[in-house]
């Protein structure tokens, strides 16, 4: 069944105790809501809806699903609603906060506290039409994407993978700090158990294991579009999808563009994370966190200036001395 646009519920709705507001997101997967809760409180609501599986006309609020596509809608939407009752275990600053979930028209609704701000995508588009650059600061990514895998270490440590990890996913609030969206693991497992579901996700930010049927996933798979997002923010673009640069890889010459502009470090850190083979990249978040918080390297160079510097005086200084005693010493021959 091809795609289809999935009408929203009505502006007004009163669902669960919370009342909808209007229609915030979309994708193929889900639609996410600005609604209030019984106190006025904002939220977020993601309804599970994906557009290639359910048909909502306009004005209805149950889904129509064909037989043939129900047991896999039935399977997403289990995967949904325990995808949304592991993260509302996580209790962490950089992951979104899960505040409730319900079933409501035959489908299941994930609430998580709203908060005003950006995704890193619109903060990367609004400095590239402006022509800033560079793009982002190195000082900006390095800082911000420690908090991201601050965040993702709390996620994988609860035992999940966020699988969909890209600039769309990554919430700046007012304050710039970073929060994770959007989790993908239900996606994910649909599209194992549903060939015709392909693709379930987004080229260029996706390592390869993520292409093909039964991949080995695990942390690197996420360093993998971590990677991909620091790059985007360097670029404004994804890097070349990972099954293009299997063929015909083309990122060294697009690495050796930016180092006019970005630390041989910093270059040298995505490189680590968007290797192909996923046992050549960084095996834990850790790691590559690790990695990125290398000072930055202005620092190393003045360091190193000044130790030469410290060394040449040293030279210099034993040079005059030694110059020293052989004029004392042919002095006191001439006598």
């Amino acid at each position: 069944m091809a795609a289809q646009n999935n009408a929203p519920l009505p502006d007004g709705l009163e669902i669960a105790g919370y009342r909808i507001v209007k229609k915030i997101a979309s994708g193929g997967f889900s639609i996410v809501y600005l609604a209030y809760d019984e106190d006025g409180n904002a939220v977020a609501i993601k309804e599970y809806l994906p557009s290639s599986l359910a048909l909502r006309q306009p004005g209805e609020l149950m889904p129509a699903i064909s037989a043939d596509n129900l047991p896999v809608f039935r399977i997403g939407l289990k995967c949904f609603f325990e995808e949304g009752r592991a993260l509302a275990r996580i209790s962490h600053p950089n992951v979104v906060s899960v505040v409730n979930f319900f079933r409501a028209n035959d489908t299941v609704y994930m609430v998580m506290a709203y908060e005003s701000g950006r995704s890193l995508q619109d903060h990367i588009l609004r400095r590239r039409d402006k022509g800033e650059r560079p793009l982002v600061s190195e000082r900006f990514i390095r800082k911000m994407f420690n908090q991201v895998m601050n965040g993702l270490r709390e996620v994988h440590t609860n035992k999940l993978l966020h699988l969909d990890l890209k600039p769309a996913n990554i919430y700046l609030r007012m304050d710039g700090t970073p929060i994770l969206l959007d989790f993908g693991a239900a996606r994910q497992t649909l599209k194992s158990d549903m060939p015709k579901l392909y693709p379930m996700y987004t080229p260029g930010f996706a390592p390869p294991e993520l292409y093909v049927k039964n991949g080995n996933l695990g942390p690197w798979t996420d360093i993998y579009s971590i990677g991909a997002s620091m790059f985007a923010c360097m670029v404004g673009a994804p890097p070349q999808p990972a099954d293009q640069r299997k063929v015909n890889d083309k990122m060294e010459e697009h690495y050796r563009k930016l180092e006019s502009m970005y630390s041989r470090e910093l270059i040298q850190v995505i490189r680590w994370a968007l290797r192909i083979d996923p046992l050549e990249r960084p095996q834990s978040v850790f790691a590559l966190q690790k990695a990125l918080r290398e000072p930055v390297p202005p620092k190393k160079e003045a360091n190193l200036l000044e130790k030469v510097s410290a060394k040449l005086k040293n030279l210099f200084s034993n040079i005059g001395k030694d110059s020293a005693n052989v004029r004392t010493t042919i002095q006191d021959n001439t006598r």
